[in-house]
C-alpha cells in the first residue's frame, strides 16, 4: 500500500522549502507517523555521505534527522554539483556518473560539456524513472513522504523536462503546498502567478499556500489571504513567523551573505576574557560551508565569511573550506591577494584550517586533468601536500582520534594526498599553525572541536575558553525541534494531514490564463 505524501514547492528558490520540509517531517514523525524526506533533483555545492557511501544533499540528510530516519540515495536520487556556470557533475544514486551542460540536461545530448556515460542520449528525461522508482520504494515502507520541489513549479521553459516539481507531483497524484517568503514582499502576486502559470492538470494539484517569515500582526495579513482563497479557491494553510537563529542546513545559497557574519544557533556570552574571531574565505564554488556551523555554535567565537586580504588582519583562525573547483580558487586567492596574506600568516604562526580543496591548494603542488584540467599546478606551499585528482570520487564516513579527542568526519573529493611530512592530521598533516584534512564535518565532535579550539586561542594569543558543555548534536535537535513546533503552532495542522493522507482536494478551481498543456511531459 502506497503512503501518503506531499510535495512542498516554493514562489522561489529560497523561499523556505528545505526548513519547511524539515519541519513538517519533524512534526508528523512527533504524531508516531514513519516519515522520510524526499528530492527528486537537487542541485547543491553542499552533499552529505550516507553511512553505505552515497552523496546526497546536505538539506535531505538534515531533513531525514528531522523525521528521524537514516538518509539514504533514495532521498536524493540525483544530485548535480555545478562547477561553473554552464556545467555540472551528476550524481545518480549516490556515484558520480559524468559532467554535463545545462543544454544536455534540458534535452540536448550532444551539447558541449557533456561527458559519456549513462546520462548519453536523453539527459533529464532518462533520469525521471530513475526518480519516481525512488519515490514509490519511500512511500512503500513509510506512512508519510514530505517531497521538497525545486526553485519554482511555475518555470514554464522548464516543465516539459521537469523531474523535481509538478512532474513527480502530477506521475504521483501528490498534492502540493506552495511556499512563499513574504519577508521579500509581493507574496500574494507570487502565489497567485506560480498557481495561474500552471496548467490546468497542474493546477488540479496544487491545494494551497502557506506563508513563512512573517512580521508582525498576522490579523493585519488576514484580509489579503481571504482575497487570495477568493481569487484562487486554495486554502492558506499557515502563516509562519520569522524565526531568528535557525542553523539548519540549506542547499541553495549561503545563509550568509558574503563578508557577513554566520547566524548564531543561540547568542550566549563567552565562556572566557576573548572572543575568537574567525575568517572563511569565500572561494568560488565553495562547497559544504556548513562545516563552519559548529565554529559558530560555541560562545564567543565570531565567524565571518571575506573575500579581501585586508579582511584576514584581525582573525585569529582563517578557514579555506571546501570548493569544487580547486584550480580556480587557488587562481581567485592569488589574485585578490589573499595568498600572500596566508603565506604571511603561516611564516608568522597564526592559524589557517584548510578543509578538503582549501587543503590541497594549502599544499605544494597539484595535478588536476579531472576537475579543470588544468594539468600541473603550484599549490601555496603551506603545507608538505601533493595532490593528484583521479575520475574516482572518494566517498567515505571515516572515524579516527586528533588531539586526544574521536572524531567523525565525512569525505567527498576527487584530489588523493600525498602527505610528505608535518604532523599527522586526520588524514592531512599539521605544519606550526597551519591544519590540512580532507574530512568535512569533523567539528561537529565536541571534544575535538573545543581541544581544536584551545590550540588556535594559544596561538593566536587569545584568552579565549571553549565552553565545557556545548553540544553542536543536541543543537541541532532543538532547532529541529523549533521547525517541528512552528508547523504545529502556526498551521493548519488538521487540514495539512488529511492533505497528506487524502491527497488534493476534488474540484480545485482553474485560474486563468494557465499554461497550455505541452506535447511532450515527462508525467
Amino acid at each position: 500500500m502506497t503512503g501518503g505524501g506531499l510535495l512542498v514547492a516554493g514562489t522561489t528558490s529560497d523561499a523556505g522549502k528545505s526548513v519547511v520540509t524539515a519541519g513538517i517531517c519533524r512534526w508528523l514523525v512527533r504524531q508516531g507517523l514513519k516519515v522520510a524526506p524526499f528530492k527528486g533533483q537537487n542541485m547543491s555545492l553542499n552533499s552529505y555521505v550516507t553511512r553505505d557511501g552515497a552523496e546526497i544533499g546536505r538539506a535531505q540528510a538534515m531533513q531525514a534527522r528531522a523525521a528521524r530516519v537514516e538518509p539514504t540515495a533514495l532521498m536524493n536520487p540525483v544530485l548535480l554539483k555545478p562547477g561553473g556556470d554552464r556545467t555540472s557533475q551528476v550524481v545518480l544514486l549516490g556515484r558520480p556518473v559524468g559532467e554535463m551542460g545545462a543544454r544536455g540536461y534540458f534535452g540536448s545530448p550532444q551539447a558541449p560539456g557533456d561527458s559519456p556515460g549513462p546520462l548519453r542520449g536523453g539527459g533529464r528525461e532518462a533520469l525521471f524513472g530513475t526518480v519516481m522508482e525512488c519515490l514509490e520504494e519511500l512511500r512503500a515502507t513509510h506512512d508519510a513522504v514530505i517531497c521538497e520541489g525545486a526553485g519554482s513549479p511555475a518555470e514554464i521553459n522548464l516543465r516539459r523536462t521537469d523531474i523535481v516539481n509538478m512532474g513527480v507531483a502530477r506521475a504521483a497524484q501528490l498534492p502540493v503546498l506552495v511556499v512563499g517568503d513574504i519577508d521579500r514582499g509581493g507574496v500574494f502576486a507570487s502565489f497567485f502567478g506560480t498557481t495561474a502559470l500552471l496548467t490546468a492538470e497542474d493546477q488540479r494539484l496544487v491545494s494551497g499556500y502557506l506563508v513563512n517569515k512573517f512580521r508582525g500582526d498576522v490579523s493585519l495579513l488576514e484580509p489579503g489571504l481571504d482575497m487570495l482563497r477568493g481569487l484562487t479557491g486554495r486554502p492558506t494553510y499557515g502563516v509562519l513567523p520569522y524565526a531568528h537563529g535557525l542553523g539548519i542546513d540549506e542547499e541553495d545559497g549561503l545563509r550568509v551573505s558574503l563578508r557577513g557574519a554566520v547566524r548564531e544557533s543561540r547568542p550566549t556570552p563567552p565562556a572566557g576574557e576573548d572572543v575568537l574571531r574567525v575568517a572563511v574565505c569565500a572561494v568560488p564554488l565553495m562547497s559544504n560551508f556548513t562545516d563552519v556551523d559548529a565554529l559558530a555554535a560555541e560562545p564567543g567565537v565570531v565567524v565571518r565569511f571575506v573575500d579581501r586580504p585586508e579582511e584576514l588582519a584581525d582573525a585569529d583562525l582563517v578557514v579555506v573550506p571546501g570548493t569544487r573547483g580547486t584550480v580556480g580558487a587557488l587562481r581567485w586567492l592569488r589574485e585578490r591577494g589573499l595568498a600572500r596574506e596566508l603565506a604571511r600568516r603561516a611564516a608568522a604562526g597564526r592559524p589557517v584550517l584548510g578543509i578538503c580543496g582549501g587543503f590541497q591548494l594549502l599544499g605544494e603542488h597539484i595535478e588536476d586533468g579531472i576537475e579543470s584540467r588544468a594539468g600541473s599546478v603550484p599549490g601555496l606551499g603551506l603545507l608538505p601536500v601533493r595532490v593528484r585528482f583521479h575520475a574516482g570520487k572518494t566517498l567515505a564516513r571515516p572515524v579516527g582520534t586528533a588531539l586526544g579527542e574521536r572524531v567523525e568526519g565525512y569525505e567527498i573529493h576527487h584530489g588523493v594526498a600525498d602527505v610528505l611530512g608535518g604532523e599527522p592530521f586526520l588524514d592531512g598533516c599539521r605544519v606550526g599553525a597551519v591544519w590540512g584534512t580532507h574530512w568535512h564535518g569533523s567539528l561537529e565532535s565536541d571534544g575535538f572541536r573545543r581541544e581544536f579550539l584551545r590550540r588556535v586561542a594559544a596561538d593566536a594569543g587569545r584568552r579565549f575558553v571553549p565552553a565545557p558543555d556545548t553540544s553542536f548534536d543536541a543543537l541541532r535537535e532543538e532547532q529541529l525541534d523549533r521547525l517541528g513546533d512552528l508547523i504545529e503552532e502556526h498551521t493548519d495542522t488538521d487540514a495539512l494531514l488529511r492533505l497528506i493522507e487524502q491527497g488534493a482536494p476534488a474540484g480545485l478551481p482553474f485560474v486563468a490564463p494557465g499554461a497550455p498543456e505541452l506535447v511532450e511531459e515527462t508525467a
